[in-house]
C-alpha cells in the first residue's frame, strides 16, 4: 500500500513538473485567496495586539475623567448643526485639584497628569535630545495608574509633589540617549532651562503609532506648572480601585463628585468624559470583529475563484493524459490507483499555493505592522486556518477531475489523440 502510494506521489510530483507554467498560474491563483486571509488577518492581529496591550497597561481596575468620551464629534459646515455641537470645556487645574483633595473614596488612588510639551528638548552636559521628549506634569500616584513600571530608582512621591521638587522619572530611550555609559540616577538634565534630578528610570514600553512611549520625562506637576504655562491646559484624572467589585462604586461617586464641581443642574448631561480600560479593550474587539467578517468575505470569494480554477485546471489535465489513463489501465492499474494519481496531484497544488499565501500573507501583515508602527505576532490561527482551507479547496476540487479519470475505459483511452 505504502509503495504504491510513494508511486502516485512521484508521478504527480512529475506531471506537476513537466507542466510547470500550468502549474504555477494554479499556484498563484490558489495563493492569492489565502494571502488575503492570512495578510488581513495577520494586519489586524497586530493592530488588536498593539492597541489591546496599550489600554490594558492602565489596568481592569481604572477609570479616566477626560475631556470628552470615546465617540468622535464632527464638525460639519453646515452652521445650524454646528451651533448644536456640544463643546465641553477642559479640564482645568481647579477642577483636577479640586477632585483629588475632596475625593475620598476607600483604597482608591488618583492621579493627576498633563502634557507639559511634546517636542521638548533635554539637555546634560554636552549632550542633547532632538525636540521630540514629551514632558508630564503629574503626582505621585501617575505612574502606578498608568501601567508604568520602574526598572531602576523610585517614582514621584507625595513630598515631590507638594514641594514641586525638581526631580524627574525618565523613559528609557531618553536614559539611552544621555546616559548611553553611566548611571543616570542623581544626575542632574535640563529641560527648558531648569535643572531636574533624575530619581527613576521606567522600563520600556515600546511605540505606539509612531509615538514613543520610552521618550518621556514626569515632572512634579505644581513644577510643570510653573514651565508650562498654557492657559488652555486639559488635565487628565485617573482613578484606581485595588478590588474590581468597588469599581462601579467607585467610578459612580467620581462622576456626581466631578458634576458637583462643574455646578451641574440634575437635568444637565455631564459635560466630560468617563472611560474605563475595559470599555475600551471592549470597543477594540468590536471593531477587530467587523474587519475580521469583511477578511473572511474577501478570502471566501477569492477562495471559491480559486476551487473553480483549480477545477478546471485538473479537467484539462485529465484530458491531456487520457492516453496515458489508458495505459497505466491497460499494465493493470484499478481505478482507486488512477484516481488516487490525480488527488494527490490536485492535493499537492492546493498545499504549494497554500505555502506560497501564507508566506506572502506574513509579509504584507509584517510590512502592514512595520507600516504602522504595531506589534506583530506570527499569526498562527491564521495560518492553521489557510492551510486547512487550502487542502479543503484541492479535495473539492479534486474529486470531480479524479472520479472522472479512473471511470475512462482503457480501449477508448489509448485510441485518443
Amino acid at each position: 500500500m505504502f509503495p504504491l502510494f510513494r508511486e502516485n506521489i512521484k508521478i504527480a510530483l512529475g506531471s506537476v513538473k513537466s507542466q510547470l507554467l500550468r502549474t504555477i498560474l494554479t499556484v498563484v491563483i490558489i495563493a492569492i485567496g489565502i494571502m488575503a486571509l492570512v495578510g488581513i488577518l495577520s494586519g489586524i492581529n497586530a493592530l488588536e495586539n498593539t492597541i489591546s496591550s496599550d489600554f490594558s497597561s492602565m489596568g481592569a481596575n481604572t477609570f479616566n475623567i477626560q475631556r470628552y468620551e470615546l465617540t468622535v464629534r464632527v464638525q460639519t459646515g453646515n452652521s445650524r448643526n454646528r451651533g448644536r455641537t456640544k463643546i465641553n470645556p477642559v479640564i482645568s487645574y481647579r477642577d483636577a485639584k479640586e477632585f483629588i483633595d475632596t475625593y475620598n473614596f476607600p483604597s482608591a488612588r488618583t492621579s493627576l497628569s498633563f502634557y507639559g510639551t511634546n517636542a521638548a528638548e533635554v539637555k546634560y552636559e554636552n549632550k542633547k535630545t532632538d525636540p521630540e521628549v514629551a514632558v508630564i506634569g503629574a503626582n505621585e500616584h501617575y505612574i502606578g495608574n498608568s501601567g508604568l513600571d520602574l526598572e531602576s530608582g523610585r517614582g514621584l512621591n507625595v513630598f515631590d509633589s507638594s514641594n514641586s521638587n525638581s526631580v524627574t522619572v525618565i523613559g528609557s530611550d531618553l536614559a539611552k540617549a544621555l546616559f548611553p555609559d553611566e548611571n543616570p540616577l542623581n544626575k542632574s538634565i535640563s529641560i527648558r532651562g531648569s535643572k531636574f534630578t533624575v530619581v527613576g528610570v521606567l522600563e520600556s514600553k515600546g511605540s505606539t503609532f509612531g509615538n514613543n512611549q520610552d521618550l518621556i520625562a514626569i515632572i512634579p506637576y505644581q513644577k510643570a506648572r510653573a514651565i508650562f504655562t498654557s492657559p488652555r491646559v486639559n488635565y487628565r484624572i485617573s482613578v484606581r480601585v485595588d478590588k474590581s467589585e468597588m469599581m462601579a462604586g467607585a467610578q459612580d461617586e467620581a462622576v456626581i463628585m466631578f458634576r458637583n464641581i462643574r455646578a451641574l443642574s440634575p437635568i444637565e448631561d455631564n459635560n466630560f468624559g468617563i472611560v474605563r480600560s475595559d470599555d475600551l479593550l471592549q470597543r477594540v474587539g468590536s471593531i477587530t470583529s467587523y474587519l475580521y467578517v469583511a477578511a473572511w468575505i474577501i478570502s471566501i470569494i477569492t477562495i471559491f475563484g480559486s476551487t473553480i480554477a483549480l477545477m478546471n485546471i485538473m479537467l484539462v489535465s485529465v484530458t491531456e493524459r487520457t492516453r496515458e489513463i489508458g495505459v497505466r489501465k491497460a499494465l493493470g492499474a484499478k481505478r482507486k490507483t488512477i484516481a488516487m494519481q490525480f488527488f494527490i496531484e490536485t492535493v499537492l497544488v492546493g498545499q504549494f499555493g497554500a505555502a506560497l499565501g501564507i508566506l506572502l500573507g506574513i509579509l504584507i501583515g509584517w510590512g502592514i505592522a512595520a507600516g504602522f508602527d504595531l506589534t506583530f505576532s506570527i499569526p498562527w490561527v491564521a495560518m492553521l486556518w489557510a492551510s486547512t482551507i487550502a487542502f479543503i479547496v484541492a479535495v473539492i476540487s479534486g474529486v470531480y477531475p479524479s472520479t472522472k479519470a479512473a471511470k475512462l475505459d482503457p480501449i477508448e483511452s489509448l485510441r485518443y489523440e
